[in-house]
């Protein structure tokens, strides 16, 4: 073994500038065995590497060559498989796991040991050493670590000198020398022990020579010792003057120290002048306020355009002094202390100044725009604030700063604000609604039919009232219909359709009128007040109402509970409820009126306020318009389903005459103006579910009420009355065409022609009633059981008897009650329905299925008797025809 490590270290390390500490022949485990070596390589140049290389023998010779190599500091775990017993299997673990079998135990023992030495050396690293005896892994001295010069190639100590001492590297004469010796002792190789024995002896030989050499040597000594007590006397003159040199030197040195300290002190003088340079040019540049700005603060002119911008870069410059962040320290200086002073003395003044002003500005607005309602007194339209808008809108970012450095002035600067404005649109609005009373009433003259007092309003009249209605002759619907319009003014024809177009158009301008006025001044107030106009994701509480007593805007009043403002966006409609309280009661009190002068006017306001709710949540559904609309909204469906509520509960309580026939009832007929109303008004409109619902609730209580009235009828026969007005619906719905109420129409035909087939049924009656006697009697042997041509042969049914009933019946008898029966369906029946010659053809209808019937049976019960009636089918046509042309 000790022969390859020369070789290996000789052709394989020493040309890589390598020493081989520990070499190791192993194979891989489980694997054909082909061996290899495994050694423990350092370098010789710093700095040290250590490194494990896998050599091999070469297939074409007997030399071997360098395989792989791995840095020691890549190995993590040694694993030598078992502590306690002599095991020559270990595991390596690099990048993967390399599994070996060493030629023996002691050589695995070796080679692991070298390695945990090595590592302890050159790497310190954490090598998990698992399975590995204890008596291995020997701490190396320290000692002997200290000892070991660092300019010294030497590459181990203490504990590694034995790992170095097994190999040094010969010369080249050494190695020519032992060659020499070796060919002159043939038997070197074949009896080691003879030639160390000879090699002994040669050394004992020269060491002997040696010794004599130096006693002979002896003069040669004395003579080097006294050059050396010579040269100690030297080193000794020179040590002195080293010494003072030292000492001079000693001096330099304090002086140089002295210097070093003078320069620190001006380096550190210097820097902290450049410092304090900085900082005072910080607070220079910072909190330094120009001339012109003070002035423009203390005396600038707040009435022009140039003066407003002057105090507005003035205002913003004071600002940004004011809110500088100071560093440490600077808040505790005077300077500073006073300038922060100077700086709060001037916001407080342009502060009083810039609020006294604006105040002024928004009390020469009350009286500017009290000049110009004179103008729009006569006329239905609201005056423009816009100029106004567009004169304080200057003063806007001067707003903002007064919100961020004095909140007190801004607040109150607000509540007047709202206190000037409220009273002056509140005159405004009130005569904008008195016009627009009057209009809808026509004159003071004009408004006197309606109960009206001057131009407030109030209706004193009559209210509509249909709980007396009698139902006149049905050739009087129209004396009827002038009835109806003295007994109060919910009936269609008290005003005509111009009257309810001229209120629509007047409504219509009074919601286009407050609809810009509002957003103008959502739009000023935001702007100018500088609140943010952000979509509220929540919704809005219709009940929600003001509090701002005091100027606090900072808290709001939902059903007398104060909460807290939840945004910018809830100030803003706090300020426009304030401003424009009275618009909501107005509208109010102009709804009641449109309501009081014709209940099918809250159709029209329905249609138009649900377009203008509709129009304004669209672009906010938190703004006070759509709050406000949305609460009036409320009003209007409910005077709506309270118009609905009392059409329903007129029909409920109308009474019919005794005396005279019913025809077409009164709410049957409103019914059909109504519908017909509504279908124009309500055409591609919003709210078209409440109409639905609306007629769904109207003619289930139609159809109710029909039963009832005819029910009640003591002079129209209760199918009459039942046939004519369910005609009439179903008529006026087929015209109209409502797609809600199809099955209704559906229910509607089929009661009409139930009646119809009722009432032709009970009129008609048995004109032919001893004849029909006879052939009942006939039916009944039949159903007995008696074939169908044997009931000739009956006694009471024979032929002699049948031909005595026949001739009961001549055409001109026939003729005669026919035309009773048409004088009597006709005093039934109105005019107004025509349904005279439906019912009529009805009659004659079956009255010829009769006769087919009677002449079947005659047929079949009778054959070949030759009896026949008196008339035929072509007399009973004629007889009908002539009765109606007759009448």
């Amino acid at each position: 073994m000790t022969a390859i490590k020369h070789a290996l270290q000789r052709d394989i390390f020493t040309p890589n500038d390598e020493r081989l500490l520990s070499i190791v022949n192993v194979c891989k485990a489980g694997k054909k065995k082909r061996n290899c070596f495994l050694c423990a390589t350092v370098t010789t140049e710093r700095p040290v590497q250590v490194n494990v290389v896998k050599v091999k023998k070469s297939d074409k010779g007997d030399f071997y060559k360098r395989q792989t190599a791995w840095a020691l500091r890549d190995l993590a775990v040694v694993d030598a498989k078992d502590a306690v017993k002599e095991n020559p299997e270990f595991d390596l673990h690099f990048d993967k796991v390399y599994k070996w079998v060493a030629s023996s135990a002691v050589e695995k023992n070796t080679f692991i040991s070298c390695i945990w030495k090595l590592n302890q050396r050159y790497l310190r690293k954490k090598i998990d050493f698992i399975n590995v005896s204890s008596q291995l892994l020997e701490e190396l001295p320290k000692v002997a670590e200290e000892s070991v010069p660092s300019g010294e190639n030497q590459s181990v100590a203490g504990g590694d000198e034995e790992a170095v001492d097994e190999y040094q590297e010969l010369n080249a004469r050494e190695e020519q020398d032992i060659e020499i010796m070796m060919e002159g002792c043939e038997y070197a190789i074949s009896n080691a022990e003879a030639f160390a024995e000879k090699l002994s002896r040669e050394l004992q030989v020269l060491d002997g020579a040696n010794i004599q050499s130096i006693m002979a040597s002896e003069k040669q000594v004395n003579i080097l010792m006294k050059l050396l007590d010579e040269a100690l006397k030297e080193v000794d003159q020179i040590e002195l003057k080293l010494s003072s040199y030292e000492e001079m030197l000693q001096s330099v040195k304090e002086q140089m120290d002295q210097i070093s300290e003078s320069n620190h002190l001006i380096h550190l003088s210097n820097t902290n002048n450049v410092k304090l340079l900085s900082e005072i040019e910080f607070l220079v540049n910072h909190m330094d306020l120009a001339k012109g700005h003070i002035k423009a603060l203390q005396e600038g002119d707040l009435t022009s355009s140039r003066g407003i911008e002057a105090c507005t870069n003035a205002a913003d410059a004071l600002l940004q002094c004011m809110n500088v962040a100071l560093r440490p320290g600077h808040d505790m200086l005077h300077a500073v202390k006073q300038q922060q002073q100077r700086f709060s003395d001037l916001r407080e003044q342009f502060a009083r100044r810039l609020a006294s002003h604006l105040n002024s500005v928004f009390v020469q607005q009350g009286h500017d725009q009290s000049s110009t309602l004179a103008q729009h007194s006569v006329e239905l339209t609201l005056p423009n604030h816009h100029p106004f808008h567009r004169d304080l809108l200057r003063y806007a970012k001067l707003m903002e700063w007064l919100k961020n450095t004095d909140y007190g002035k801004y607040e109150g600067l607000t509540k007047n604000y709202m206190d000037y404005l409220s009273r002056l649109y509140e005159r405004e609005i009130k005569d904008f609604f008195e016009v627009a009373k009057i209009k809808m009433t026509g004159t003071t003259k004009e408004g006197k039919k309606f109960g009206l007092h001057g131009s407030s309003g109030k209706l004193t009249g009559s209210t509509s009232s249909l709980n007396k209605l009698s139902v006149q002759s049905s050739g009087n619907r129209r004396s009827q219909s002038s009835s109806l319009l003295d007994m109060g003014n919910m009936s269609a024809s008290d005003l005509d359709v111009a009257d309810r177009t001229k209120f629509d158009k007047i409504f219509e301008q009074v919601l286009s009128e407050l609809e810009p006025l509002c957003l103008a001044e959502q739009d000023f107030i935001s702007k100018f007040f500088k609140l943010q106009q952000h979509q509220s994701i929540s919704g809005t509480t219709t009940n929600e109402t003001e509090e701002m007593d005091g100027g606090n805007l900072s808290r709001s009043y939902v059903s007398g509970v104060p909460q807290p403002v939840s945004s910018e966006k809830d100030m803003i409609r706090q300020m426009m409820t304030k401003i424009f309280r009275c618009i909501e009661p107005e509208l109010n009190n102009l709804i009641a009126l449109g309501d009081k002068i014709d209940s099918f006017n809250s159709l029209y306001m329905l249609v138009k306020m649900s377009h203008h709710v509709w129009t304004a949540q669209n672009v906010d559904p938190a703004s006070f318009l759509s709050t406000t609309l949305g609460n009036v909204l409320v009003t209007v469906k409910r005077n709506f389903d309270k118009c609905i509520s009392n059409q329903m509960k007129q029909m409920d309580e109308v009474k019919i005459s005794k005396k005279s026939k019913v025809g077409i009832l009164p709410f049957v007929a409103e019914f059909e103006e109504f519908a017909a109303l509504a279908e124009s008004i309500f055409k591609n409109a919003e709210r078209r579910g409440d109409l639905d619902k609306a007629y769904i609730k109207l003619i289930r209580a139609v159809f109710i009420s029909v039963e009832k009235v005819a029910n009640e009828s003591q002079k129209t026969p209760r199918d009459v009355v039942m046939m004519e007005n369910f005609h009439h619906i179903f008529a006026t719905l087929s015209r109209l065409k409502i797609s809600c109420l199809e099955a209704e129409k559906k229910e509607a035909k089929l009661k009409y022609t139930e009646h119809l087939q009722s009432y032709v049924v009970y009129s008609l009656g048995q004109p032919l009633e001893k004849l029909n006697h006879f052939f009942e009697g006939v039916e009944a042997r039949v159903a007995q059981g008696i074939r169908e041509e044997e009931v000739s042969y009956q006694l009471a049914f024979n032929k002699q008897e049948l031909r005595k009933v026949i001739k009961e019946y001549p055409g001109k008898e026939v003729k005669k009650g026919l035309d009773n029966l048409y004088k009597k369906v006709d005093k039934h029946l109105c005019e107004e329905e025509n349904l005279l010659q439906v019912v009529w053809h009805s009659m004659q209808d079956e009255f010829i299925r009769q006769y087919k019937h009677f002449e079947g049976l005659i047929a079949r019960c009778y054959p070949g008797s030759g009896i026949t009636m008196e008339f035929t089918i072509q007399d009973i046509l004629d007889y009908c025809s002539s009765i109606a042309q007759s009448h």
